[in-house]
């Protein structure tokens, strides 16, 4: 399907764009299923939260419309929505006054081997460590070549996704994902204000949690925790939950927790 650009076909940009130039802006990856683009909400409070904080001028109510009739052209697919602060001169100096731009675009829904989903998936271990910048800690920005560096490691089909560490040790997050432990019948997620993306998927499973009495919690993962936890999986908003089998020398398998948490999640990306 035809790019959009401000609202209109397009499959050109300004060579002065800022996004291009600096990687200066926002993206977000949604899936899209029978038209309608799935888990709406939380794409765009995550991403007016991520213009209030780099204070990129955007229409919100207009960009929610575009996505809707975009999304609906689409039918069945990925769309990806980006966010730049558009065009200006050499520098990095940005026009104050200046009304982010907008590009649509939209792809098949990747072919993942259903084997990832129903019996789970190895990850690698990427020697690309996650820089902390706390100023830009859970955004979806587009400055993404710690990501591009740590899945170049890995070429083969034994690995579905890779585990990312920060400078520290501490466990992060996938390469595409987030990542959760399961101890005791609790659920564990990284802290992600040094580092890491708040994934929309992530947030609907720690509403989900909260909804149904699951223990959960925030806060930093030490390799240790990992390798002691009963159950490790993987999610993002394309492809729900992938359950984790194993990563460099330790072993999980997919739990009842995994599960149910893997179907609950499952329905809400089919409805």
């Amino acid at each position: 399907m035809q790019s959009w650009v401000d609202g209109r076909p397009a499959d050109a940009l300004s060579l002065r764009d800022r996004g291009l130039a600096y990687g200066d802006g926002l993206f977000e990856t949604i899936a899209v299923r029978s038209g309608q683009p799935q888990l709406l909400e939380r794409h765009l409070q995550r991403l007016a939260e991520g213009c209030r904080r780099l204070a990129l001028s955007a229409d919100q109510a207009l960009i929610r419309d575009e996505v809707l009739a975009y999304a609906a052209a689409l039918g069945e697919g990925v769309l990806k929505l980006i966010l730049t602060r558009g065009d200006s001169l050499r520098g990095y100096a940005a026009d104050p006054a200046g009304a982010a731009r907008r590009i649509l675009q939209g792809g098949a829904l990747p072919a993942y081997p259903a084997a990832h989903a129903d019996q789970g998936v190895v990850l690698f271990p990427c020697v690309t460590r996650l820089s902390e910048q706390p100023l830009l800690a859970g955004l979806k920005h587009l400055n993404r070549l710690e990501q591009v560096l740590a899945r170049a490691e890995w070429r083969d089909l034994e690995h579905a996704e890779g585990l990312m560490l920060d400078g520290a040790g501490r466990v992060i997050e996938g390469v595409f994902s987030n990542l959760f432990l399961v101890s005791q019948g609790r659920l564990l997620t990284a802290d992600l204000s040094r580092c890491g993306v708040a994934g929309v998927m992530r947030a609907e499973i720690l509403f989900q949690a909260e909804s149904q009495g699951i223990p959960f919690e925030v806060a930093d993962i030490s390799l240790d925790q990992l390798q002691q936890a009963d159950e490790v999986f993987v999610c993002n908003s394309v492809y729900g939950i992938w359950p984790v089998l194993g990563c460099a020398g330790m072993s999980w398998s997919a739990g009842a927790l995994t599960r149910k948490l893997q179907g609950i999640t499952r329905a809400l990306l089919d409805a």
